[in-house]
């Protein structure tokens, strides 16, 4: 018996625990890598190799920019592809080693590097990456393929994405305690995401099963991708994604400002406060698993954002500098937020298989590099944005300035005021959405009737959950 194997599904159709895990796993590496591309590595190359500020924006700005079509090829690619090893196991496959190559060479850049150096080294860590992410995320839509067990799947994900979320914030306090030094946290910070790359991708690729759903129509062109985008769907889902995440990336965007200009908390302080909003994804991604499979996907995302909206409503009320104060509020703004990623990727999945239906042909790679591309957007636009609000509202940000109260009244509107209106703006996005448990499962119905006429095989994987080889059926 394979390992694979040894994961199968449960006779009702659920996966085991043990193979939710460890399916789950790839995304402490993504987890960790997210938090430290964003926080820690432009300051290591700014601060640690000598190169100027601008350089160092300026090329990772690029590297984005470029990755995104990128990811939207790449998941058209996977969509299309059939080995005998599988469709999106062969992606994570070569997405680890690549983004560990990429993440050695950078670990490895000597002082005063150039330009060309670091952008070719991050751009081979963000295609390896992409890789891993978008496959994992294709592979877990295919791989649960009920309403419920999607809920479950990436629940799991997100939950175990806050350990190397947690681990990129952990690690450098650990180095500096044992006398290292800033560059040496980094630099155990890159092993770290080095080594948990080769270990969890390998124990998906070999672990988890795959079943390769058969396509029943050839024949797309430009004008049916095109038409992709146009569907109210995918619009409603593009669409919360991007407000989604720009809400959360706009209050950390003005976190540390707000949280020590206008709440009265030192550096040591704020970061543990977000220590627990991190954290709070353990218990905010199951929650939001549990709540969907009784409201429906849809209803828990609003649910969450406007629990989130009340817990940033009320943190301005709290005393000023009163730790026990914020941390339950912190605490539970965190778990709402982890609970938007995971009915984001959940409902992600339900749309795919609509379009699956409908067209005949496999979305689900390109529908997680829509989700992707427009996540990305989010981020780079909550920093444009916020910076300048706060240009326009007079705040002064160099270290030793004093802000009048006027701009610190302006920072503290700008905090509270933008997350609330995107956040809500995302779960208004899903006003009148009809795909529902009872409409998802007459698609899947609908999907394995049409797939048994194709494929036999599909119809005894789905009740057995074996990955039967994808050499003994019709390409």
């Amino acid at each position: 018996m394979s390992v694979a194997q040894g994961n199968k599904a449960a006779p009702d159709g659920a996966l085991s625990l043990p193979a939710v895990m460890t399916f789950a796993s790839a995304s402490i590496p993504v987890g960790a890598l997210v938090l430290a591309a964003t926080v820690h590595l432009p300051r290591y190359f700014a601060a640690e190799l000598g190169l100027s500020l601008a350089l160092v924006g300026t090329v990772f700005a690029l590297v984005r920019f470029i990755d995104i079509p990128v990811d939207a090829l790449m998941g058209l690619a996977m969509d299309r592809t059939r080995t005998r090893f599988g469709r999106y196991r062969v992606w994570m496959a070569l997405g680890a080693p690549v983004l560990m190559l990429g993440f050695y060479m950078l670990l490895i850049s000597p002082e005063g590097v150039g330009a060309i150096y670091l952008g070719t080294w991050l751009l081979v860590m963000y295609v390896g990456y992409s890789g891993i992410y978008l496959s994992h995320l294709a592979w877990a839509g295919r791989l649960a393929a009920t309403y419920t067990e999607r809920s479950r799947v990436f629940g799991a994900i997100t939950g175990l994405g806050v350990i190397g979320a947690i681990a990129v914030l952990l690690i450098p306090v650990v180095m500096t305690q044992a006398g290292a030094s800033d560059a040496e946290g980094v630099q155990a910070m890159i092993w770290f995401i080095i080594a948990s790359a080769g270990v969890t991708c390998l124990l998906v690729v070999l672990g988890s099963p795959e079943r390769i759903a058969p396509d029943h129509s050839t024949h797309f062109g430009l004008k049916d991708y095109a038409a992709l985008f146009s569907r109210g769907n995918v619009i409603r889902l593009l669409a919360a994604d991007l407000l989604v995440t720009l809400g959360p990336g706009w209050m950390a965007a003005l976190y540390l400002f707000y949280f020590k200009d206008s709440r009265g908390f030192d550096t040591a302080a704020a970061n543990l406060l977000l220590l627990i909003y991190v954290v709070a994804g353990f218990a905010g991604a199951p929650l939001a698993a549990w709540l969907a499979n009784r409201l429906s996907k849809h209803r828990a995302l609003m649910v969450n954002t406007s629990i989130y909206s009340l817990g940033l409503i009320v943190v301005p009320l709290l005393p000023a500098g009163n730790f026990l104060a914020f941390a339950p509020i912190m605490f539970l703004v965190g778990a709402m937020a982890a609970g938007f990623t995971v009915m984001i990727r959940a409902i992600c999945a339900d749309i795919a298989d609509e379009l699956r239906l409908d067209s005949g042909r496999e979305w689900m790679g390109l529908m997680y590099a829509g989700i992707t591309a427009t996540s990305k957007l989010a981020t780079a636009g909550a920093i444009f944005l916020t910076f300048n609000v706060l240009a326009a509202v007079g705040y002064v940000a160099q270290a030793g300035s004093v802000n009048t109260p006027e701009a610190i009244r302006g920072l503290e509107i700008a905090y509270i005021v933008g997350p609330i209106v995107f956040v809500m703006a995302a779960g208004a996005c899903f006003i009148g959405y009809k795909l529902s448990a009872e409409r998802h499962a007459e698609i899947r119905r609908k999907l394995e009737e049409r797939d048994t006429l194709l494929d036999p095989a599909a119809s005894l994987e789905s009740l057995t959950g074996e990955d039967l080889a994808p050499a003994n059926r019709p390409s």
